[in-house]
């Protein structure tokens, strides 16, 4: 797996995916609010599926092919 995402969008996807969690398990969003475990993790791996699909790389640094 190659980093496709940049520091602003993981610090993003970690703040919003600690955000939701928070909120399903004070029971202020409902069970849906477990849905912020995906960008937590493709925060904190600093990979998204969905980004390699389609194409974008939000890393400003090149990867090093492996």
């Amino acid at each position: 797996m190659k980093t496709n995402e940049g520091t602003i969008d993981r610090a993003l996807r970690i703040i919003a995916g600690l955000a939701l969690i928070a909120l399903a398990a004070t029971g202020t969003v409902g069970a849906w609010g477990w849905i912020g475990i995906v960008p937590l993790a493709t925060g904190l791996l600093g990979w998204c599926p969905a980004y390699t699909l389609l194409g974008f790389n939000t890393c400003p640094m090149k990867s090093e092919t492996k």
